[in-house]
Formats: structure tokens, sequence, C-alpha cells
């Protein structure tokens, strides 16, 4: 369709859309458009027909037309600014509905909420929805925590208030939570964990009440502010005292009675291959040779079912955990140390119960005969990455302490890359991502941002954990029977075309068709920038494309990995679906597939599904929080310093930028102070009015840090300008200061060239999308 049609028709809806309740006859939407003619005519009751058939307008008795009535009142979940507004994603497809100030109803940021749509979308100009919230379904903030601050004695007396707190979280910064007398009776300076009592309403829209319920500590003391992250996003950095003891009754070493039933492989070559911190290892793998030239993998995941039976304390602990989290100085776990580094845990040397996935793997890297069952296992040697990878590029010494093994690593080394090379094939996207690795002392203060490298043995023992997930995946789906698995979605249509025609803009070709979106298109454009300096740019633009990876019940298939079956089988310890997929497997070894068995699963698996995938994500933005905290921290010490960097996002309200040691900042558009600045939303980049200058995704540009806030986790830059640049912007702000000084002198109370606020509430750290440490770069771990 013509642009010039395609403009008459979001023209048109507009009109209806501003004035959903009323009636026009075609005659008076031609008025409205000031379009007169026989042929204008024919144009707007083509256009009223098109609409007409989309459904997005409805045609009366009186032939009048009117908007077509939305569902009038839908759910969804309300993701506050921190200027007032907020949106609703109620649908998978619809754009999310814009909430005025207004019509807020006071929600907060993450309440549920039913929203009556006032205005419908117009998808001809790409604009959304617009409603008013009716009613607070759920609150999602039950509890927060805070900076206290306390009130003095004829204030408590007066207010009835201990005093307040305000959460470092900038959604929710903006509140006073007055503190009732009746809770405990914090310090000044003091971390406190809040129970939410009273909600804004019309009287106080911008405080609540809440009753203090924990002193997590002083946010000057060692390890408080990374304590009231995990406190705030509801993770208990404690288990209680019945889990514990539950804990202790369970013996440290395999029994012989628990050896019946299962596969002795304590004799076989076996080793764990993990990081040098690491102390919980939940997967062992051995490769040998068989008589046709086929590899054998065997990978060997610790049985912790076993230990965690259903319904048990320590089993209802692990299911409310979801997931161990993993902090710059510390672990979460999900399970008591006494399990996960002790009886679970594949240490060298020891007698382990396991459930094995048995595969031979031809040289194409087809799976032709395989087997999962249960098992004991012995692991022979404790390896870490760095030695392995060091032995595979020909390391004398380390080569020479462990020549029993090297013909093996070099064997696991042979079959990763026929894996690899298999992924490949099919479409997989592999990119590689730069992860870092904050140092800290022992007071928790950051000294150092190092990068981490994936070598050869991490990459291998990732193939290796792909393999047995497809594999176990596979095996249940075929036989038709209830299974959880751990799927990853096609991208977004609207996200997918902005992603292609960003990578076109810079000049890489796309090759397929838009409208059957594969794998391999994506993979195609990341081959194209490999060892570019825009690979790490087109690597962050692609994952924001993406889905979120989730838990279901539905075999829906993982589009990063391009694999029809995927499940998540191989960390028990630090992932309770994986613990949940063993229990399966045990459960339909001992019980078949019966009708009652399959309905037993089938009734559990959704809720299981929805509650861990909730669990990874709050896990997730602690992880990316404490982060967050500690590159601020870092970058506090060096304000002032200059940068290389790289624009990695361009808004509205400035350039977030990425440094070399993975840290991210903002620009904002005020202390862009060379020129006048407009964001062009198409190309997503920054233009300057007077100097033509153009700045965008990708780009390599010169900072300077100006601000970096610990306590909000927010870092601010501003581009280094040249002699000429500055002597520009020197100029250009005294005409400004002269300008505005006249305005002052003529009562009209000028206003400053740009809104110092951030925009759409966004923390200028949080467009970290590395994976984190231990979840694997395709979460294969």
């Amino acid at each position: 369709m013509p642009d010039k049609e395609n403009k008459l028709i979001a023209d048109i809806l507009e009109v209806f859309r501003s004035n959903p309740d009323r009636r026009y006859k075609s005659e008076q939407i031609e008025d409205i458009l000031r379009m007169h003619g026989a042929s204008a005519f024919k144009r707007v009751v083509k256009a009223l027909a098109v609409l007409e058939g989309e459904s997005k307008i409805s045609l009366t008795n009186k032939d009048e037309f009117k908007m077509a009535a939305p569902e009038t009142t839908v759910e969804g979940e309300f993701k506050g600014n921190d200027k007032g507004f907020g949106f609703v994603r109620y649908d998978e497809v619809e754009p999310d509905a814009f909430i005025a100030r207004s019509n807020t109803l006071h929600a907060v940021n993450g309440d549920v909420v039913d929203v009556k749509i006032t205005k419908p979308s117009n998808p001809w100009i790409d604009k959304g929805p617009e409603g008013e919230v009716t009613k607070i379904v759920e609150r999602s903030l039950t509890k927060v925590v805070g900076e206290f601050h306390p009130y003095s004695d004829s204030q408590v007396e007066k207010t009835g208030f201990y005093g307040y707190i305000q959460s470092h979280e900038k959604k929710i910064a903006s509140y006073m939570i007055f503190i009732s007398d009746k809770g405990l009776h914090p310090q000044m300076g003091d971390m406190v964990q809040v129970s939410i009592d009273e909600y804004p309403d019309d009287k106080h829209p911008q405080s609540m009440e809440g009753t203090a319920l924990e002193v997590i500590g002083n946010k000057n003391d060692p390890g408080v502010d990374i304590m009231s992250i995990v406190v705030d996003n509801d993770i208990n950095p404690e288990f209680p005292s019945e889990v514990l003891k539950a804990a202790e009754e369970i013996p440290d070493h395999v029994l012989d009675s628990e050896k019946e039933g299962r596969k002795d492989l304590t004799d076989n070559m076996v080793i764990t291959i993990d990081g040098d911190d690491s102390k919980d290892f939940d997967d062992a793998v051995g490769v040998d040779m068989l008589p046709n030239g086929n590899f054998h993998l065997e990978v060997h995941i610790a049985d912790v079912t076993h230990y965690v039976t259903e319904g048990s304390p320590i089993d209802q602990e692990a299911y409310a955990r979801g997931t161990s989290t993993y902090l710059v100085d510390r672990v979460i776990p999900m399970l008591p140390f006494r399990l996960s580094n002790g009886i679970c845990s594949l240490n060298p040397d020891e007698d382990r119960l396991a459930l094995t996935c048995d595969m031979e793997i031809n040289h194409k890297g087809d799976i032709v005969k395989y087997d999962i069952y249960p098992s004991v296992i012995r692991s022979k040697y404790r390896m870490t990455y760095n030695n392995v990878n060091e032995i595979l590029k020909g390391d004398e010494l380390l080569t020479k302490e462990y020549a029993p093994l090297v013909p093996m690593l070099k064997n696991m080394a042979d079959l990763h890359e026929i894996l690899f090379n298999k992924r490949h094939e099919r479409g997989a996207i592999d990119f590689e991502e730069t992860e870092a690795q904050i140092i800290v002392d022992e007071n928790g203060k950051p000294i150092d941002i190092k990068l981490r490298e994936r070598g050869t043995s991490e990459k291998m023992i990732e193939s290796f954990m792909l393999a047995a997930n497809e594999t176990v995946a596979m095996n249940y789906n075929l036989k038709h029977v209830p299974f959880l698995y751990r799927v990853h979605e096609k991208p977004d249509d609207e996200k997918v075309k902005n992603f292609f025609e960003f990578v076109a803009a810079m000049g890489v070709q796309v090759q397929g068709n838009l409208k059957e979106i594969t794998p391999k298109m994506f993979q195609n454009v990341l081959s194209k920038v490999v060892g570019t300096p825009e690979e790490p740019v087109v690597t962050i633009m692609l994952l924001r494309s993406m889905q979120q990876a989730r838990y279901s019940d539905n075999p829906l298939g993982h589009f990063g990995l391009a694999a029809k079956y995927y499940t998540h089988f191989t960390s028990p310890i630090r992932r309770y679906p994986d613990l949940m997929v063993h229990r399966m497997i045990h459960s339909y070894a001992v019980n078949g597939f019966t009708d009652d068995e399959q309905a037993k699963w089938k009734e559990k698996l959704p809720d299981v599904a929805e509650h861990t995938s909730g669990r990874e994500r709050i896990s997730i933005n602690a992880e990316r929080a404490v982060d967050d905290l500690k590159k601020t921290e870092y970058m506090a010490d060096q304000v002032g310093s200059e940068f290389d960097a790289v624009v990695s996002s361009v808004t509205s309200f400035g350039m977030f930028i990425q440094l070399d040691n993975t840290v991210e900042g903002l620009i904002h558009i005020s202390n862009m102070k060379d020129d006048f600045y407009e964001y062009d939303e198409k190309s997503m980049s920054m233009h300057g009015r007077g100097t033509g200058k153009i700045f965008k995704v990708g780009q390599p540009i010169k900072v300077k840090l100006i601000r970096a806030d610990v306590e909000h986790r927010q870092i601010d830059f501003e581009r280094v300008l040249t002699p000429e640049e500055q002597e520009q912007a020197d100029k250009r702000e005294a005409e400004f200061k002269k300008k505005r000084s006249m305005q002052h002198g003529r009562g009209r109370g000028g206003h400053g060239r740009h809104n110092d606020k951030r925009g759409n509430g966004n923390n200028s750290n949080n467009h970290n999308n590395n994976n984190h440490k231990r979840r694997g770069k395709y979460e294969s771990r």
C-alpha cells in the first residue's frame, strides 16, 4: 500500500482514537481532514473500509462509523516511571498501554492492575494504547529495604511515626515510607527491611506507611550494601533451622544400600572441570573412543533428588528459592552447604550418586545411541578450566603432571569441535559476550574489574551439557509424556525488524525472509561482524531483540540454540527445575508412563514452570544490581578521569556508553553542551542541530566521568571535546546565559536548555546484558 494511503488511514484512525465514543459519517471525516471532491471521497471511503475490515472501527445502523469497542478491562503488570506515569503490559502482541500520572490509581511499580483502555492503539503510526488503572489486583511491594531517617521526640509525638525510610531503588526512591513506633527502632543510617501497611492514596500520593521488621546493618558497614539488595529482592540469605537440621541428618557418604539398582561406574575415567574457586560440582564427564570410531560421552549429574525428597523441608525451601544466587563475593545457595558442597557435590575420590546421560556420537555430531540411568561414580580428577586450557595449548609441566588424562582431554576437544559445528550448521546463534569479574577486598570494596575469557575447556563442557540437556528433553518428548522444558521463543516481530534495520544501517546485509525468521539469519549477521569494532554492539542489540528464556511444560523449542528439544538437567544443585527433571526421570522409571503418573505431573508442572521462571528473574535482578553497585563503587574513585568508550544505546534523553571493562553510564542530553541535540528514533541516533554531528550505537567516543552515585547505582559521563568543540560550546553557553538573563529581566522566568532529569526511569547501568557467571553463555550449566 502506498505511503500516501497509509498516512490517510493513520490520520483517520487517529480521529476515532482521539474521540472513541463519538460517531462520524464519512462526510464528517472529509471535513475534519479538509479533504473534498470525488477523488478525496473515494480515498476516504476506501480507508474507512480498510479500518473496518481490520475491526479497528465499526459501522452503525445509521451509516455512521465509530471506534470499535476495545476490551473493557485488561489485566497486566504496572511498570512505573519515576516521573509518575507508567505502562502496563497486558498482551504478548499488543504494545504496552500508556498510563498517565493522573490515571495510575497510585499503583506502585510491579503491581498487577486492571486497566480500562481509553484510547486503542494506532498501529499505522506505531502509537500504543492509553488507559487508566481501575483496580489494583495484587501488590508487588509488600516489603521494602531502605535507609532509615529518625524523627525527633517531638516529631514522633506529633506524627506517631518513629521516622521514615527511603529505598535506594530508583523506581520507588521518591516514596517516603513512614515507620510506625510499634516495630523495631533502628538507628540513623541503618538499612532496614519494612513491611508495607498502607499504600499511596489521593491524600498521600508520595508516601507509604510500614513497620520495621529487620535491621540489616548500618549502610557503611562492610557487606550491608549487598545484603540490602539481597533482602530487598526477597532472597533469604539464611536457611531456616528445620532445613539445616534436616540436612545434618543426611549421611555425608554414600551407603552401600544406596548403590542397589544403580550402574557401578566407579572404575570409569571421570573428571570434573570447573572454575578455580568452585566448590559445588554438579557435573562430571568422561570421553573415550569406541571400536567403531565413534565417541562415547558420559555426562554424570549429581543425583540431588535422592537426598532432597519431595515435600521435605529441604525441598520446600529449595522450591521457594528456585535457584542459587551468585554475587561478587558470595553465593546464596539453593541447598544448604552440607549438601551443595558435600554429599551432592561430585568431589574427587569420593563415591557419589549420579544420573548419567550416556551418549554415542559419530563424527557428524549425531547422537546415534543414548541411555539415561542412575549410577554410582567416583571422580578421578578435579580439573580447572585454566589448567585444561593450558594443557590443550601444550603446557609441558601440566601435560606431564596430568599425563594419564591428556589423551582424553584431546578427545574431548575434538568432540566439542564436532558438536559445535553441528549446532552451527543448524543455525544456533553463537556469540561471545564480554563478562566482567569484579574483584573485591576483604571488606567488599571493589579493587579491580577483570574480563573473563572463555577458552576451549569452558566451551567443550558447555557442548557436553547442551548435548545432555537436548538428549533428555528429546527422550521424554518422543514418549509424549508431561515434562519440564527450557524454552526460548521466537523474537517479537517488531524487535526483529528494528534489529535488522539497525544492522542494515551499519552496512550488514541481511539474508532471508523477514516473515519467516530463523536463528540462522541472526547467526549470519554475527558471522559478518566477528572481529570488527561493531561486533560488541551488534551482540548487545541482538540480545535486546531476543525473548527471555523461561521454563514451560510445553515443548516450544529453544530459538537461540536452534534446538527442537531442550531442558535443564545438568545443574540440580543450583536450579530447582533441574532437580524437578531428575525427580520425574526417577518417577517415570519406577512407576512407568501410566495415566495416573502422567496426570500427576501434568497438574504440577505449570505452577513449577511459572514459579521457577519468576525466581530466576529475581535472582538475575539481584546479581545485576550487585554488579552495578560494585561497578559504580569502583568508578567513584575515578571521577574526573577520561576513558575510551563506545555508544551502547541512544535514547531521547541521552546516550548510554560502555567502557572496555563493561562499566556503563549515561551521557545525559543536558551534558551534551557543544550543540542542541535531537533524537532520531528510526535510526536510533542523536543529531546536533548546529554542527550536524551524529552519534549512533557502536560509535567510539572519548568520555569523562563526572558522577558516580553509589547509593542509586548511577554513573554519569560527558563527552571529551576537542579544543575547537570546547570553544564552540563555551560560546553557546554564554549565548544561552545571556538569553536566559534577558528572559529573567522581563519577568518571564526562563527555563534551562534541557530537562536535567533522567528519562524513562532508566538506571544508568541497566543495559548490562551480560549473562552472570555460572549461568553459562547458553545457560547450559
